[in-house]
């Protein structure tokens, strides 16, 4: 039985042919099976085990049981008309990458292209220990896991992702301690920032000897930041936080350099001398498509106190306000116009690049009625404004080519644990049940019809 609901819009706003519709997870917050087959810890196990580091005290179990319910999953996915699904392997089942040659296959048998992320922050505990991404040596164990994967699955995914947002890797978990592994130290972020950057230049390599012809790059996540007004001192709390949120990742890996004024504003916390020669040319080894995760946009001003360990490094004085939007459960801000802007000065930067939205999507305070229904409309309405503003980026001259919701189903939201719900399924986490919400049934219908209705 069909799962879309009764439509009978004509469909306005049509996307490219072969535009790639699909949903993304990631591997510590879906899968569980925390201790199966060889699996070994990560530094999200040792941060749950922290007292208050995560809500409720919730661990990667269960999780959304996607290790053992996969196969469910992924007829559930093919029941959506899902194109393509986008996971990550975990590093700490590299002793076994099994069940990521069975998620493969499963997904090809269902007519679901693989799209394999290499690192969504579940570093082995073991390489932290021996300093994490604050030590080099990490990105050259990250390039030997890199090719053993390839080596495993380069033969059938249809495309490669080396990190998923090392902002957060870097600045959530090294400089305020908010995500694993709960370090403070400017120093540190900015090290590992550095580390993540040679990582991933060193993993394309590896992919691409392994597998060639496929489609890799990175996936960053981008904000548009703007000053809250003219004022000097204004413009340059946009700066420095562009610079730290955005650049410091786009510059290296699209033009090879670190921007000469974040070089300045990071001398303190050691960034020039982390650069060895050759570093910059392997980090900006050419990408065949860049991933781009939007959730909102920045507005900022001067003036700010500190207020403990920050993730803005050398810049803890800037103040984030309200653009008086919307907001969604995680108190973000809804404004679909940031990711039309965003967008298109990526394309301004980097004319023709190929870009993915790898990561959209919201979290609402979800839950079922009594006929087991979910009634997210405003899950809906957020979808349906970010995808028009994709189709206008596209319309303004962007080479965007897919978009993949976040999530497909409700899973671990990181330090928010299993309280904030970003799934187009819901979960229950007592019985791993699974139920369709609307927004799932609404976007099976976007894929269907390859596009939007008419406003009004």
């Amino acid at each position: 039985m069909s799962v879309l609901p009764e439509q009978s819009e004509s469909t306005a706003l049509r996307f490219p042919t072969g535009f790639v519709w699909g949903a993304a997870t990631a591997s510590f917050q879906v899968e569980g099976s925390t201790a199966a087959d060889g699996r070994v810890e990560s530094i999200w196990d040792e941060f749950c085990r922290r007292p208050g580091a995560v809500h409720n005290g919730d661990t990667g179990e269960p999780g959304a049981d996607h290790y053992r319910r996969y196969a469910e999953d992924v007829a559930m996915m093919r029941s959506l008309g899902l194109g393509a699904y986008r996971f990550s392997v975990a590093w700490p089942r590299l002793a076994d990458l099994g069940f990521y040659d069975r998620l493969v296959d499963e997904l090809l048998a269902n007519g679901i292209s693989p799209w394999a992320t290499l690192y969504h922050w579940d570093l082995p505990q073991a390489l932290e220990e021996k300093g994490g991404w604050t030590n080099r040596d990490t990105a050259y164990r990250f390039a030997e896991y890199a090719a053993a994967v390839a080596g495993k699955l380069g033969d059938r995914v249809a495309g490669w992702l080396t990190l998923n947002e090392p902002w957060c890797s870097a600045f959530a978990g090294y400089a305020s301690g908010r995500h694993a592994p709960g370090v403070t130290s400017g120093d540190a972020a900015i090290a590992a920032v550095h580390h993540l950057l040679l990582g991933h230049g060193l993993a394309m390599r590896e992919i691409r000897a392994v597998a060639p012809e496929i489609p890799a790059g990175i996936t960053l996540n981008l904000f548009p930041v703007h000053p809250a007004s003219d004022a000097p001192a204004d413009i340059d709390a946009a700066r420095r936080v562009d610079g730290l949120q955005n650049r410091i990742f786009t510059e290296p890996v699209l033009r090879g350099v670190y921007p000469d004024d974040l070089l300045v504003d990071l001398a303190p916390y050691g960034l020039p001398s982390l650069i060895q020669d050759g570093d910059l040319d392997v980090i900006s080894a050419p990408i065949d498509l860049l991933g781009v995760n939007y959730y909102r946009a920045y507005l900022v001003a001067a003036g700010g106190e500190p207020d403990g360990p920050s993730e803005w490094v050398g810049a803890e004085d800037v103040r984030f306000l309200t653009s008086g939007h919307p907001r969604t459960e995680m108190d973000w801000e809804v404004q679909p116009e940031g990711l039309t802007e965003l967008l298109v000065s990526l394309n301004e930067q980097s004319p023709g690049l190929p870009m993915y939205i790898t990561e959209n999507g919201a979290a609402y305070p979800d839950t079922l009625t009594p006929d087991g229904a979910v009634r997210d409309a405003d899950r809906i309405a957020f979808l349906d404004g970010h995808l028009r503003a994709a189709h206008a980026a596209i319309e303004q001259g962007v080479d965007l080519r897919g978009y993949f919701c976040w999530s497909l189903m409700d899973n671990l939201e990181w330090a928010a644990g299993y309280a904030k719900r970003f799934g187009l399924v819901h979960v229950d986490f007592e019985t791993q049940k699974r139920t369709l919400k609307d927004s799932a049934r609404w976007y099976a219908g976007v894929i269907e019809r390859n596009g939007l209705p008419a406003e009004g």
